[in-house]
């Protein structure tokens, strides 16, 4: 296995050299082994254990053992306590999951702040098997059925090729110690109850089980490599972004026969789980909007808006002195007197400044609130009729801002002026506002 081992990492890992390399590290048997290797290879290594507190003094055992090897190898040796129980509870977590965001978040810390460059776990075959019927029995789409990655950034997994069979045979025939954890034996997790009923009687049916996993595995990715690069090439076709918004013109996207393969491999990152909900969304009339924890997707005539969540207030107000030539929050605005009229956009007004009422205040527009349009020969409109004729998405209307002067509307901010601060022919003092 050692040969076998070596060869895997020399053709998969071949910069792990001269690297520093910190290794998870529970004392059973997976990663007991990997240090074993890893140590005889001659690889600048370190120890990192993480003690979760959910085996009474077994877990203060297990930390024990792995520090009693540090010391007595000479290798450098990082240890944490979780109140894995109470991190569960507080953030509504199965202890599993809560277990697996404490020791990452902890590894990439030990990372940033020790030096060392990768993260190596002990995820063998085996377990790649048991998270694929996992995923399975919940149901799953390709990337559920990919199994473990090798390498995700700074996270390798050196013994992914190898059995549990394998692993155990290793470590009988080099005298390697290590402890079990006594919550394996229990068929109270569904992974246990898979490792300990399931894969046996696959590999009984079959003795070339794992080797015929492998092949599946190989050919799965292989698979969704296709289906990321055609994923990429349609999104090029269909998607637009500008800043943090993302649009999916519907038009274009209901012309593909699958189309709602292409919405999952583009929104499944963003926290979604109700696909139906999603595809429904097409269909929908506008304005409608589905939300996961960070993220909205939005229903807008003929498109799709993905946008993050922010918190809004509308009774924000930001002031803006006499003479005060710059604004960089909320927005970036210059402002300065000018000589002259030049040609005026949506971006860059030219306002009568002896008609402001200083100081000015910029604010998100509420409901009800009016201006003049300019160029409406003094008309009145309320803003939200305004928005609409200008066919404006609910997100483009969130994040508009305007500017105010006393209890009038100067300007809708990058959209329309103030009819009322027009510069004429008794203009003395002309004020250029620009959003930059």
């Amino acid at each position: 296995m050692l040969e076998k081992i070596k060869l895997h990492i020399e053709q998969r890992f071949p910069f792990l050299k001269n690297k520093k390399l910190l290794l998870a590290t529970s004392g059973g048997l997976d990663s007991m082994v990997m240090l074993s290797v890893f140590k005889h290879f001659g690889y600048e290594i370190a120890i990192a254990h993480c003690n979760f507190q959910l085996r009474g003094l077994e877990s203060f055992e297990d930390q024990n053992f792995i520090q009693e090897y540090a010391e007595k190898n000479n290798i450098a040796f990082f240890v944490t306590q979780f109140d894995t129980t109470a991190f569960a509870k507080d953030y509504k977590l199965s202890i599993q999951v809560a277990a697996r965001e404490l020791r990452y978040n902890w590894f990439y810390e030990l990372l940033e702040t020790k030096g060392y460059d990768y993260i190596l776990t002990a995820h063998h075959a085996d377990d790649n098997l048991e998270t694929f019927l996992i995923n399975l029995s919940r149901g799953t789409g390709l990337d559920g059925l990919t199994g473990i990655p090798e390498q995700n950034e700074n996270i390798i997994r050196p013994l992914l090729p190898l059995s549990r069979d394998e692993i155990l045979a290793f470590a009988n025939e080099n005298t390697i110690h290590w402890r079990e954890d006594s919550s394996n034996a229990s068929d109270k997790y569904l992974r246990n109850k898979i490792r300990h009923e399931l894969v046996p009687l696959l590999k009984d049916l079959n003795p070339h089980f794992m080797e015929a996993f492998h092949k599946t595995q190989t050919f799965l990715q292989e698979s969704a490599g296709m289906v990321e690069d055609a994923s990429i090439m349609v999104y090029q076709q269909v998607v637009t972004q500008e800043e943090d918004l993302i649009y999916i013109d519907l038009k274009q996207l209901l012309r593909l026969p699958n189309y709602q393969s292409y919405l999952y491999q583009w929104l499944k990152d963003f926290g979604f789980s109700s696909w139906n909900d999603i595809y429904e969304l097409v269909d929908s009339m506008s304005g409608k909007q589905i939300f996961s924890s960070h993220f909205r997707l939005l229903k807008d005539r003929e498109q799709l808006i993905l946008s993050p969540l922010v918190e809004t207030d509308v009774t924000e107000e930001y002031v803006i002195e006499k003479g005060q030539l710059e604004v960089n929050i909320p927005l970036k605005l210059s402002l300065q007197k000018v000589n002259e009229v030049s040609s005026p956009t949506n971006t860059s007004i030219f306002v009568d400044e002896d008609v402001l009422e200083f100081p000015l205040i910029l604010k998100k527009w509420n409901e009800g609130d009016v201006f003049q349009p300019f160029g409406m020969g003094g008309k009145t409109k309320k803003m939200s009729k305004f928005f609409k004729d200008e066919k404006m998405s609910l997100v483009e209307k969130e994040n508009t801002w305007i500017l105010w002067s006393g209890a009038n509307v100067v300007w809708v901010v990058g959209r329309r002026t103030d009819e009322r601060f027009k510069v004429n022919k008794q203009t003395q003092n002309i004020l250029n506002i620009q959003l930059l």
